[in-house]
């Protein structure tokens, strides 16, 4: 079966194609990624690549409680834990860098921070913090000319120190509504200047990005994600929105960036991503084509066989079943998992999941 194939991605070989998508699990007490995620990540090493939750590249970046950064010296040595037990298990692992945008609140904050976003526009309804419970999300601040120039070097800094702490290449977040997303979609980016308006300019920040990330790590070490048509964090439809993601892969593909993963939310009540946006964005992208959304080992085995992508990424399912592979190879049922404990601190509902074997 294709699932189960080696995978050359960039310079690394992948053991099999299954990816194990990026999941926020609130972890990482003070910001700091710690010995319970190593193991949680080493126990879901079957996977070809592990793409690691939504990290912080700033302390602007920090939307949620209890979410892992990757700005500062404890940051990546926590990581170089986790990088050594997932390499340990001869598995390979990009590190999501998520900056949050507009959607956070201080509380979820160091002192002297700031929230910022394209454009003054506020999220509707509420966010957790351990601090105050749950809060409305504050109006944010629109970025200016310096501040997005400091915000793009922070990816850059971040990604510089995902490499640092030994992690195999990063995942720039661009998708689920969060900052690089808010510049692309109009709802969340009403500028006037040289980053919003036409599609190139929405597009602006997003491709200044990735091209400083590729030249300062490597290109085979970069890759994208995005969700065109994903209702997360209010985000909406927009009339040149297939325009706009075929745009987005040609400049990806100038860029020579080793991915792009593309997630499908519809499986969890959001739009469909109509089958003509993925073959634009494969038509204009020669890299590795990464599909996310509801899969299962038979419809994953379908889209390798039909070339509609490249590898395939499984979320939820890694979450109760860490040997997630083993159990398609072998037809074994998978477990289901407890979804109150998905976003608690501590073990339970985390590396307390039984293998088959152990079962």
């Amino acid at each position: 079966m294709l699932l189960y194939s080696n995978y050359q991605l960039g310079t690394i070989t992948l053991k099999n194609k299954a990816v194990m998508a990026p999941m926020t699990r609130n972890r990482a007490i003070k910001n700091i990624p710690n010995e319970l995620m190593a193991k949680y990540y080493g126990q879901r090493s079957g996977a070809g690549l592990i793409i690691t939750e939504g990290t912080a590249p700033s302390p602007n970046g920090l939307g949620y409680a209890r979410i892992p950064g990757i700005f500062n010296d404890a940051q990546i040595n926590g990581w170089r834990l986790i990088a050594d037990q997932v390499h340990q298990k001869e598995g390979k692992i990009f590190m999501q860098i998520m900056h949050t945008g507009r959607v956070s609140h201080p509380d979820n904050m160091e002192e002297g921070t700031c929230i910022m976003a394209p454009s003054a526009v506020a999220l509707s309804g509420e966010v957790h913090t351990d601090k105050n419970g749950m809060q409305s999300y504050p109006t944010p601040k629109e970025m200016t000319l310096s501040d997005i120039e400091e915000a793009q070097n922070e990816f850059v800094q971040a990604s510089v120190n995902a490499i640092k702490a030994g992690i195999d290449g990063i995942e720039l977040h661009s998708a689920n509504g969060y900052l690089l997303d808010q510049f692309i979609n109009p709802c969340t980016n009403k500028r006037n200047d040289n980053y919003g308006g036409s599609i190139e300019n929405r597009c602006r920040f997003v491709i200044e990005v990735a091209q400083k990330v590729a030249l300062a790590i490597g290109k085979d070490k970069t890759g994208i994600r995005y969700s065109p048509y994903g209702v997360f964090n209010d985000m909406t439809a927009f009339d040149d929105i297939e325009e706009t993601y075929e745009f987005l892969a040609q400049e990806m593909n100038k860029i020579g960036i080793v991915y792009i993963h593309l997630v499908d939310h519809s499986a969890m009540g959001a739009p469909e991503v109509p089958v003509s946006v993925k073959e634009k964005i494969r038509a204009a992208f020669s890299g590795t084509i990464i599909h996310c959304g509801g899969y299962n080992s038979e419809t994953a085995e379908k889209d390798l066989k039909n070339s509609n992508a490249d590898l395939i990424a499984f979320g939820r399912p890694f979450i109760s079943n860490p040997d997630l592979l083993e159990r398609f190879k072998k037809s074994i049922p998978l477990k289901e998992g407890d979804f109150d404990s998905f976003y608690s601190p501590d073990e339970k509902g985390y590396t307390d999941y039984k293998t088959a074997n152990e079962v």
